[in-house]
């Protein structure tokens, strides 16, 4: 009787285990107690006690009778503020459900509905209430998408009371940058009446906007320089400077409109955009280094540049075009990921260029004001450069100096600076104090350039001849059109005396290149010709003396000259040095061929002799009225030329006809016409029009 007393009660309660057994969960896997959140009046309640946890996915989870052992594995608790990668789930992407037992009690005279609060999930997710979606942000696969950036997202939940609240969660792949610590919800949701729901979005997103009150000013600051820079530089073409500050400004700017306004773009495309948009930023740093440390002359260095900025500006343009490619296939997404940090090594190799500017530019003598840029932009850079590298791969690596580079240095009125943050200012403002020196600079030299082309322009005026002198027994007109304020073109009419009393010694000669070097070798070239016209009245004598005068002096360059001696009866002997030849009434005059001046020093040169006959028309011009171009790149021709000279016209409209069709160099044209007997020798002088800079 005893033992059978003890044995009742142990068998009852097996029994009795037995009876529960069948209709709950054994202990272990009992269903996680319900979260009451009873009188909630006009406030808010924040879900932050764990929730269950489950990767996969099973529309089922969504149920409110499915139990919370259902599945593969258990269901496990995790804590809402953190990622699921903080908490035992490192590097998992794909699918996983967060579960939550709610009882909802409204205190008297509240609002009967409820609404949701969301601050953040990784990547798109769905809402359930009881099973029913209530609400989503992005969308899953099979066409997944998601932002790069958003504020809170609220849901209305509506008059919900007891039930299961689910959420269905989708994380993409990693990038070559992401940490293994990433993953679902970041924060704790929050739920409450409408009302309270609304104004604590307002308050979280009046929070971040003073927290980027420091960022949003520097890149206005940014937008100012660029809005400057493109005014300047459109008024100044040749200030390459500004072009490159635009450039370099810029790049902040679109960063700002693709990741920091919070504006709905795809991740995909955001991350896309933004990396040739920062590429941008760093080739016009590269350039703008390059004129700011006086490089841009090394002629290799400035070909380097370019080449590397092409590579740079393709490499994260196909970094950025891999964005949009399926990487949640498995099959595609290593190769994906393989060719992600290929290019992201390409890229960050170039983001260190600067170190190599700089190095080149040790040995020069530059001003505080551009030595302060060079430092600055080393530290900015290399900044930039040690911090992506080191995020690369730190999922396998687990190396923390990434995040410690970019974490806080310290706060202000809620703006957190960085070192990335400090150095990027100190960056912009050495660059606008060091353009603002750089154009004082230039100014001052253009200003000396000025005075120099001033002074040359009134030299020019005084070789050229003012008046024309008769020439006995002919009626001869002038033209003179240089292309720059300056020419290179020259002619010299001097009468002779002596043996060949009554001749005239007639020069018209063009000097290579253009501008300033062209016209102080015309002044050497028209002092030399009036000193030999003494002595050597010979053509052919004036430009072998001429030719080894000016040999050795012209820095590689040379002139083409045609000399004539006129004699009152008509005849004309003439020499050419290269210069094309004249124009007899409608044909070209057949010259020997010869070397233009100052390439050897021994040319010589041969003379021919022709009669002007009553009536003819002579014409001597320089090639700049040849080839005259028009807009649409077409030359004056030698076609136009015969047409033109066949009308017998004078100097001045020979010219205007050059300059009218497109000119492209000096232009000078000298006109003679023999006389009959009883007229009178006349000369007239088109006045030399001198182009404005």
């Amino acid at each position: 009787m005893s033992r059978l007393s003890l044995r009742f009660p142990l068998l009852a309660g097996l029994v009795f285990c037995a009876l529960i057994g069948s209709t709950s969960p054994c202990p272990a896997q009992a269903v996680a107690p319900v979260l009451h959140v009873d009188g909630l009046g006009k406030g808010t309640a924040t879900l932050d006690s764990p929730w269950q946890f489950h990767v996969g996915d099973n529309p089922a989870w969504a149920l409110v009778q499915t139990s919370d052992a259902t599945g593969i594995d258990d269901w496990e608790q995790i804590s809402p503020d953190k990622t699921w990668g903080a908490q035992g789930h490192p590097a998992y992407t794909g699918f996983a459900w967060y579960r939550k037992h709610i009882h909802l009690a409204p205190a008297p005279g509240a609002d009967r509905d409820f609404a949701l609060l969301i601050r953040h999930i990784d990547d798109a997710y769905e809402i359930y209430w009881n099973g029913t979606l209530v609400g989503h942000n992005g969308t899953l696969p099979p066409h997944p998408f998601f932002y790069f950036s958003e504020p809170a997202q609220t849901f209305g939940l509506g008059p919900v009371r007891d039930g299961v609240l689910a959420l269905r969660v989708w994380k993409g792949p990693l990038n070559s940058f992401d940490s293994d610590q990433l993953g679902g919800l970041y924060a704790a949701p929050v739920v409450g009446a409408p009302s309270a729901i609304a104004s604590l979005k307002d308050q979280l997103d009046y929070m971040w906007l003073r927290s980027r009150q420091y960022y949003f000013g520097l890149q206005a600051l940014y937008g100012l320089v660029m809005l400057l820079s493109l005014l300047a530089w459109l008024r100044n073409r040749a200030q390459r400077v500004l072009l490159w500050m635009t450039v370099f400004s810029l790049g902040p700017l679109l960063a700002l409109v693709l990741t920091g306004l919070r504006l709905p773009w795809s991740y995909d495309a955001a991350l896309g955009w933004l990396q040739p948009v920062l590429s941008m930023q760093d080739i016009g740093l590269w350039f703008l280094l390059l004129y700011l440390l006086d490089l841009h002359e090394n002629n290799r260095l400035a070909h380097f540049t370019r080449t590397l900025a092409i590579v740079s500006i393709i490499s994260t343009s196909l970094d950025g075009a891999l964005s949009a490619c399926d990487w949640s296939n498995p099959l595609f997404a290593p190769w994906v990921q393989l060719a992600d940090a290929a290019l992201t090594v390409v890229f960050t190799l170039a983001e260190a260029f600067p170190l190599v500017l700089v190095a080149r530019a040790l040995r020069k003598r530059l001003d505080p004001a551009r030595w302060l840029v060079a430092i600055t932009a080393v530290i900015a850079e290399m900044i930039s450069v040690v911090r992506i590298a080191v995020q690369q791969g730190s999922r396998y690596t687990h190396w923390t100096l990434g995040e410690k580079i970019g974490a806080p240095i310290f706060t202000v009125n809620g703006n957190v600076f960085t070192a990335q943050t400090i150095a990027n200012t100190l960056l912009l403002l050495a660059i606008i104090y060091a353009v603002y020196r750089y154009l004082q600079e230039s100014s001052r030299r253009q200003s000396t350039l000025e005075e120099e082309f001033k002074s040359a322009r009134e030299l020019q005026q005084v070789l050229i001849p003012e008046n024309l002198p008769a020439l006995p027994g002919f009626a001869m007109t002038s033209a003179y059109k240089p292309a720059q304020e300056v020419g290179g073109d020259f002619f010299q009419i001097i009468p002779l005396d002596g043996e060949f009393a009554g001749s005239t010694l007639i020069l018209l000669g063009d000097v290579s290149g253009k501008g300033l070097r062209a016209a102080m070798t015309v002044s050497l070239i028209v002092g030399a010709v009036r000193t030999l016209a003494r002595f050597a009245p010979s053509p052919a004598e004036v430009l072998a003396e001429l030719n080894q005068r000016l040999f050795g002096r012209l820095q590689g360059g040379f002139a083409t000259c045609l000399a004539l001696r006129v004699s009152a009866d008509g005849s004309c002997v003439m020499a050419s040095a290269g210069h094309p030849a004249p124009f007899l009434n409608k044909q070209e005059v057949k010259l020997p061929g010869a070397l233009p001046l100052g390439i050897m020093p021994e040319a010589s040169y041969e003379e021919m002799t022709i009669a002007l006959r009553e009536g003819d028309h002579f014409a001597l011009y320089t090639d700049g009225l040849l080839e005259a171009r028009s807009a649409n790149g077409e030359i004056f021709s030698f076609e136009r030329l015969d047409a033109l000279f066949a009308t017998h016209p004078d100097a001045a409209k020979a010219s205007a006809t050059a300059v009218d069709f497109g000119q492209d160099d000096d232009i000078t044209v000298l006109t003679l016409t023999r006389l009959g007997s009883g007229q009178q020798s006349t000369s007239k002088l088109s006045a030399p029009h001198l182009a404005q800079a």
